[in-house]
């Protein structure tokens, strides 16, 4: 059986669990099919990207619908399929075969299938289709799972804004197949107004849709309101495909790009990565603090992005192909660990009911096997040998280290920023996921709810447990992938397949090494110890009686770093002090970061949209009369301009 045949039984099994899924009888099974449907996309996927094969169609500017794979679809088959089996996994105990179960184990099965055609379509009425398909379908599943007003306001934003940025992917995709450049980058001109004009729009509309910011407001909105499988599949997948549409308009089919815009795209990497880890620092409610982690990790990927752009553009096509690489390889990473990470706050809140960080805690010892995933997600996301969030970001600092050393003044300069941002990055997001392990893993309970939570159940875990043992896999052999990649730039061939990284000039990276030494380490420290336990003692609390309410806090982690970025951040706060006969009895507390982007930006155009809608709607009398009075005017304005030579 060839790769491509795995992969057309895979969405032939993915369409029958969808249709088994509606039926309470075959409910499972459906959603069985769908994760075994997956596990093939995987195998054909991977297959394709290792043999550096393609089958079916390839590409064309005409709009005869056709599909088709090659070596880079194949990677993000193989993505889509890991993370969607052990999602579907996952949500054969997560959903409940209920009306609404159901539905949403359906709609599960058109999301994939969507996702797997933005993949392998190869003519652009087909990839627009299914571009658009892939953000209705998610925005569905949500309005079933939640009716309430806040979620419908919260898809509406998410399906306006995707839509209204969208514009940009299709104007690209027009504009390509206009030019014949699909498939063909020697169709566009190097430095012309429409190569210009392409990148910018395709950054617009694909950047939105990967969260990419300033596009990036509906990315907290709706991923913390799915349900946690199709969270999983939107944050460590939809995103991402959005990336891959990225690298085949950028990278392969506009040719050289001039150095201004790969200036750019690395500046847009440098926001997304650092402000997206700093708004995630405060925020105190769990998906909505891990859906920040994603614009934080989309930047990182762009910067990898913005870095091969230049390094194409000097001259130095092997440090562009590594740079691709890495922006690749930290793809697939964040798939892995964000997927796991979602999945694992998908178990808590079914366990304790909430998400708000500050009425966690012991969860580690609760339900010891999610938790343990959970911790094995939170070190890969902060980057931290030796999982496989390090890796990529350490092959993503190598390229962008090559930037200054090819570059001019300019574009030497953005580099050197880009790698202070990622630095800051790196630390930032290692003392958010530092704050997150405290607040939800360790500590006591800090409601009843907590104190008593039980473990999922085993689909569930099996779910965490694969998707962290890939997180160790590729951390730990982070070469067995890379040197494909490598090979996946249109200029490049495959790098040698080691098992660390063995990158020119920089000295291998023995991950495995660092793996054992760690190992040893730990081994170590468990000898001497042997099995002496520490005695048991009260917390010294300065004198005072231990209460709750001296119990650390999501604030109180990140009060330092509130109080120097004060002046950008702008925080609110509100103090109520009550009093009685004089003598003060409660001080209550409250203070939040606002979201700048959201309420300074958006929520004025937004306004502003709505006022003019309103005044819009008066036009609309419902009278026969006026309508025909509308259209007469319409008339006399064309007879006008026909009769000045506007119209030509």
């Amino acid at each position: 059986m060839s790769f491509a045949a795995l992969v057309l039984t895979g969405v032939g099994a993915v369409g029958a669990g969808g249709l088994l899924a509606i039926p309470r009888r075959s409910f499972a099974v459906g959603l069985a099919a769908q994760a075994a449907g997956c596990l093939l996309f995987a195998l054909g996927g991977f297959w394709a990207l290792g043999a550096d094969a393609s089958a079916g169609e390839q590409f064309t500017s005409t709009f005869t619908p056709g599909v088709g794979i090659d070596a880079l679809t194949g990677l993000f088959l193989g993505v889509l399929g890991a993370v969607g089996a052990a999602s579907l996994a996952y949500a054969t105990r997560y959903l409940e075969p209920t009306a609404k179960g159901r539905a949403i184990g359906a709609l599960t099965a058109l999301f994939l299938t969507v996702q797997v055609l933005v993949l392998v379509a190869r003519d652009p009425l087909t990839f627009l289709v299914a571009w658009e398909a892939m953000t209705l379908v998610p925005a569905a599943v949500i309005l079933v799972a939640r009716a309430d007003e806040p979620a419908r306001r919260a898809v509406v934003f998410y399906v306006a804004l995707t839509h209204l940025a969208g514009a940009g992917t299709w104007v690209a995709i027009l504009l390509l197949a206009h030019e014949g450049a699909i498939g063909d980058p020697s169709a566009v001109a190097s430095g012309s107004g429409v190569q210009v004009a392409i990148a910018l729009a395709a950054l617009v509309g694909m950047g939105a849709k990967a969260g990419l910011m300033p596009l990036h407001v509906w990315l907290p909105l709706a991923h913390p309101i799915a349900p946690a499988h199709i969270s999983a599949l939107m944050s460590g997948v939809m995103i991402k495909i959005a990336i891959y549409a990225l690298v085949r308009v950028l990278v392969e089919w506009l040719g050289v790009l001039p150095e201004w815009l790969g200036v750019l795209v690395l500046a847009l990497g440098a926001l997304s990565s650092v402000a997206g880890v700093v708004y995630a620092l405060f925020q105190h409610e769990l998906k909505r603090l891990l859906a920040f982690h994603s614009i934080e990790n989309v930047g990182i990927i762009v910067l990898g992005l913005g870095a091969c752009l230049l390094l194409r553009a000097r001259g130095a096509d092997a440090w562009a192909a590594f740079a691709l690489a890495a922006a690749l390889l930290h793809t697939v990473n964040h798939a892995l660990f964000k997927s796991l990470l979602f999945l694992g706050a998908g178990s808590f809140e079914r366990a304790v009911g909430s998400l708000e960080l500050d009425r966690l805690g012991g969860l580690l010892r609760r339900m010891p096997w999610t938790g343990g995933a959970f911790f094995v997600g939170a070190v890969a996301i902060a980057g931290l040998p030796p999982l496989n969030g390090f890796a990529s970001e350490w092959t993503t600092l190598q390229s962008l280290l090559r930037v200054p050393a090819y570059g001019g003044v300019a574009d030497g300069t953005a580099g050197a920023l880009a790698l202070a941002a990622l630095a800051a990055t790196a630390a930032l997001a290692a003392l958010c996921f530092v704050k997150v392990v405290g607040l939800v893993l360790l500590g006591p309970a800090r409601r009843e709810a907590v104190a008593h939570a039980e473990e999922a159940p085993g689909a569930m875990r099996a779910g965490v447990v694969a998707l962290a043992g890939g997180c160790v896999l590729l951390g730990v052999a982070p070469g067995l992938l890379f040197g494909s990649l490598v090979g996946l730039a249109p200029w490049s061939s495959d790098a040698p397949t080691t098992v660390g990284l063995d990158l020119p000039g920089t000295g291998d990276f023995r991950s495995g090494g660092v793996a054992l030494v760690l190992a040893a380490l730990v081994g170590a420290l468990a000898l001497l110890r042997g099995r002496r336990v520490a005695a048991v003692a009260p917390t010294w609390a300065c004198g005072q009686l231990v209460e709750r309410q001296l119990d650390w806090t999501s604030a109180g982690f990140t009060k330092p770093l509130r109080l120097v970025l004060e002046d950008v951040l702008r925080p609110e706060r509100e103090v109520v002090v009550r009093t009685e006969g004089g003598v003060v009895r409660e001080v209550a507390y409250e203070g939040r970061v606002p979201h700048h982007f959201e309420e300074r930006l958006y929520r004025p155009v937004t306004a502003f949209a709505m006022v003019g809608a309103h005044h819009a709607r008066r036009l609309q009398s419902g009278r026969l009369g006026v309508y025909v009075a509308y259209l007469l005017a319409l008339v006399l304005v064309v007879l006008t301009a026909a009769k000045l030579g506007i119209l030509g």
